[in-house]
């Protein structure tokens, strides 16, 4: 009798999902909601570093569970399942960079990224001139599969593999940054003016007679923003009319007049000019190791819209009304002419600070520039406590910044920490800001906003067993931590603060945030603790400040030509700066971890204090006082197996007990340096490493 066909609908299987990371030795992992997998060399099916894959489980082979990895000191099978690449769901690379070797009739491009073991074959004939051993960027047109090898196009020739300094080029292609300006951009760059009678005569007030000045770091070449500070005593009923009040105090409150000078960029970058769609493709300035690639010609950049000492400039001016104890009484803001008085880097200005202080006799320098200085970190000061009474979060980060020399050769790593001198000139800018923000509003008036949400609620409970390892965690409320109350990250911040893991538990406090991001819509920023925030500080360098400008001065005097046009574009513009933005800080780090690991080069052998800033299955990452971070390999832990944890951050050993974890500190020996991979490799010191 024959069968009958069963016509019930079988569920469709669902396959664990994640973006996929490949290590050196060819293995990967992939993270899914349904746990981490390990993929082995043989089960890549084509995949790349970086792509989101669809993933099989593999059946276990031996012991008790899951495939061995295939490296000595390996966690204990089954603690991490084996899977195979089923599909590539989404391509994380359209573009590779790699080093050109001429196989006639091919030209093979082998990817720099030794995370990438896949050759991509281009057509010799399609460009003959390409020398053998240059460096290039190709553009993939056909993905390998398990029977076809991938195929591509050569975009562009970067150099030759072996030059000085083409790490940092290599960097800039495998990002795609563009380098070179429009023809019709640098024309209109050369034909701008500054016109001081125009502005004039346009409605722009004069304050170049008022005391101004800049703070920057000293290698500096754009300087966005100037400064000044004012006492005001005026009678109740004698402030300016264009004065607008958000104090019921009024003006018998006044104390103070900040003043917030911003270079007017978009006096010279009006909406669809040549200059503007090349800023606006850009978004952003990129600032790397050896080099500054400008969102603006550098006829703006460098010296029509940077706000020289000496020199007369357009600003967009906020005038920052406060009282006694620093809190905003009322504001103006309006198009000026400037002519800074000052150029200070921020130790320059740290030095007068420091210097003002200690003379407790009273008899410190009484200067223009000291009195402001001494008065704008007092201010500052007080804006920080109301921030933090707030809910603002403040993070003990260290920006590492490798010093070059004439050639580009690394010669040492400065440390930058927040000093008073950085401080004074955060909280104006937060200020102005938050300022501008409120304005635009208040007015229902268009404009982008940056925007922090809240985090989530599974990202804090994360860190929840992390710092349960301390003990000064026992007096933390952790289900207001899981909530979300920053006043609580602010007390574990606090607590943490001068002990041996303070920088850790900052570092994972700020992983576990949300990316602050560019909207249309005035929505919270949590880590400022502010109800309205935007970016109008740094024109120069961040697109979305240009477009705040235009808008500002849009709702102040009239809307210009086209301004629907630009209203219209605001979520893409948003969105594409958002993304533009974390590009630029790829690229940024890339490049600094560049030129640290060369410097690191002559270091190898010697030893470290080091803290453990990260924990996985393959090893743990260790993090020196000058920032470098680097790899201990399981294998130099120990032979005996691992059992990783990854909730705690943990590897255990199974046999001595011996433990890894988040923040330990743990003495090693660089073992390897490799600039080309940007990798250090560490193992244990032999005085007790563990």
């Amino acid at each position: 009798m024959a069968r009958k066909r069963s016509h019930t609908r079988r569920s469709p299987r669902s396959n664990p999902r994640g973006v996929l990371t490949v290590h050196g030795g060819g293995f990967g992992f992939v993270q899914t909601a349904e746990g981490a997998y390990f993929v082995p060399a043989s089960k890549m099916a084509g995949a790349f570093d970086g792509d989101l894959v669809e993933v099989a489980p593999l059946p276990p082979t031996g012991g008790k569970g899951g495939a061995r990895q295939p490296h000595q000191g390996a966690a204990r099978p089954g603690d991490q399942p084996a899977a195979r690449v089923l599909r590539v769901v989404d391509r994380a690379h359209d573009t590779l960079v790699g080093r050109y070797e001429v196989a006639e009739p091919f030209g093979v491009v082998v990817p720099e990224d030794a995370r990438i073991p896949y050759d991509i074959f281009t057509m010799r004939s399609d460009h003959p001139d390409v020398p053998d051993g240059s460096l290039v960027r190709v553009r993939i047109t056909a993905f390998p599969t398990r029977h076809t090898a991938a195929t591509g196009v050569v975009e562009e020739v970067i150099g030759q593999a072996g030059d000085e300094g083409v790490g940092v080029d290599l960097i800039v292609a495998r990002r795609k940054l563009e380098t070179a300006f429009s023809d019709g951009a640098l024309a209109e760059a050369r034909a701008a003016v500054l016109d001081e009678a125009g502005a004039l005569a346009e409605g722009y007030r004069d304050l170049r007679e008022r005391f101004t000045l800049t703070i920057d770091p000293a290698d500096a070449r754009d300087f966005d923003d100037a400064l000044s500070l004012e006492p005001v005593v005026l009678e109740s009923g004698k402030m300016p009319r264009s004065v607008r009040f958000v104090d019921e105090r009024g003006p018998g409150a006044v104390r103070w007049r900040l003043g917030v000078h911003i270079a007017d960029v978009s006096h010279y970058v009006p909406w669809n000019s040549s200059i503007d769609l090349d800023a606006r493709r850009r978004a952003t300035s990129v600032y790397l190791a050896d080099r500054v690639i400008p969102m603006l010609p550098e006829e703006l950049s460098g010296d029509l819209c940077s706000l020289k000492p000496g020199e007369v400039r357009r600003t967009m001016t906020a005038d920052l009304y406060l009282d006694d104890g620093a809190r905003l009484v009322g504001y103006e803001l309006y198009p000026a002419l400037i002519r800074s008085d000052a150029r200070l880097t921020y130790d320059e200005a740290q030095a007068l600070l420091e210097r003002a202080a200690g003379r407790a006799d009273g008899t410190a320098e009484d200067d223009a520039l000291a009195r402001r200085l001494a008065g704008l970190s007092c201010l500052a000061r007080k804006r920080a406590a109301a921030r933090e009474a707030a809910g603002g979060l403040d993070f003990a980060t260290v920006e590492a910044k490798v010093r070059l020399d004439a050639e580009g050769h690394p010669v040492g790593i400065d440390l930058r920490r927040k000093t008073d001198a950085t401080s004074l000139v955060e909280e104006a800018m937060i200020l102005a800001n938050e300022t501008v923000a409120r304005h635009l509003r208040d007015a229902r008036f268009p404009g982008i906003f940056r925007v922090h949400d809240k985090p989530s609620p599974d990202s804090l409970a994360a860190l929840v067993p992390v710092f349960q390892e301390f003990a000064w965690f026992g007096g933390i409320d952790q289900n207001r931590l899981v909530a979300g109350d920053p006043h609580v990250l602010g007390q574990v911040l606090e607590a943490s603060a001068g002990r041996p893991e303070g920088e850790l538990v900052s570092t994972l406090v700020l992983r576990s945030m949300k990316r602050a991001v560019y909207r249309p819509a005035c929505e919270p920023h949590y880590g400022l603790a502010s109800a309205a925030y935007t970016h109008f500080t740094s024109p120069i360098r961040r697109y979305p400040d240009l477009v705040v400008h235009r808008m500002l001065k849009a709702q102040l005097t009239r809307r210009p030509e086209r301004f629907d046009q630009e209203v219209a574009a605001l979520p893409w513009i948003a969105e594409h700066s958002s993304n533009m933005e974390r590009v630029a800080e790829k690229a940024a780090r890339e490049s600094q971890e560049l030129k640290i690991v060369e410097y690191m080069e002559r270091s190898v052998g010697q030893a470290f204090p080091a803290v453990v800033s990260g924990v996985t299955n393959y090893g743990v990452y260790v993090r020196l006082e000058n920032t470098a971070e680097g790899l201990v390999p399981l294998k130099c832990l120990g032979r005996e197996y691992f059992a990783f944890d990854p909730v705690l951050h943990r590897l255990t050993g199974e046999d001595t007990g011996t433990v890894y974890r988040l923040g330990q500190r743990l003495p090693v020996v660089l073992a390897a340096a490799d600039p080309r991979s940007g990798r250090l490799d560490f193992r244990p010191a032999r005085d007790g490493g563990r």
